[in-house]
Formats: C-alpha cells, sequence, structure tokens
C-alpha cells in the first residue's frame, strides 16, 4: 500500500483493542509511512506488530511502548483536535519505559523536513502537554 500523503511505501500495524480508542474511527489497523510518518487507519488485518525499525530504529523493540509511540506521531497533524488522545498516549508509552519526547527527537534528526509534521515544533508542544 502508498501513503496517501507522499506516495512512500508504509509498514502496516495492528492496533491493540484498548488502543483503537485513540484512533479516528475503530480501525483495527494504521499503516505508517516509511518516508513521512504520516498514518492512515484501515480495516485491513495484520497479524502481530512489524519491526517497527523498519520505520527507524528510534521505536523501542516494545510493542506496548511502540505501536502508542505510532499512533501518537501519527496524530500529531493537528495537536489540537488530538490533544486528549495524544496526552494519553504519551502517558502509555512513558509508562511502559520509553521517554516519548527522545523519541519525537531523535525522529526528527531522521526525517527532518520529510516527516509529515515539523516534529522538532511539536516536539515542543508535546513538553508542554506533559
Amino acid at each position: 500500500m502508498s501513503c496517501q500523503s507522499c506516495g512512500g511505501d508504509t509498514v502496516a500495524v495492528s492496533v491493540p483493542a484498548e488502543l483503537r480508542e485513540y484512533l479516528p474511527g475503530d480501525a483495527p489497523t494504521v499503516t505508517v509511512c516509511r518516508d513521512c510518518l504520516a498514518m492512515e487507519p484501515t480495516d485491513d488485518a495484520v497479524d502481530g506488530v512489524p519491526d517497527l525499525a523498519a520505520l527507524d530504529d528510534a521505536f523501542p523493540s516494545n510493542a506496548e511502548a511502540a505501536v502508542p509511540l505510532v499512533l501518537l506521531v501519527g496524530l500529531l497533524d493537528s495537536l489540537a483536535l488530538h490533544r486528549a488522545e495524544i496526552t494519553a498516549l504519551l502517558e502509555r508509552a512513558e509508562r511502559a519505559g520509553t521517554d516519548p519526547l527522545l523519541v519525537v527527537d531523535r525522529l526528527a534528526d531522521s526525517y527532518g523536513d520529510d516527516a509529515h509534521v515539523d516534529l522538532a515544533a511539536r516536539r515542543h508542544q508535546l513538553e508542554q502537554l506533559l
């Protein structure tokens, strides 16, 4: 499947039922672009959690932290609209033992201007949410 934002290749990530409330709609899966990190909910089912290092090695190997971070980054295009969801995902990633701001910093360094949002600017705003 291709990214709707930039046409790049995507990775499908199964979203556990307890995290679906943070997505627009109730999709069981999201696709995340390898080139720009844009996220798109989809009804296509996938088995398990893929190795998210395919996106970037900044994502933790622990699925309990990695999946909330994938969703978090995907929702950053509208911080005002998704504030409650983003705050909850930040807290989940922290409880899973990951520093979400450090992950966003590393992704900003890796993706730069290619990311679907200005991750460096969003990082500052995320810090204010915490």
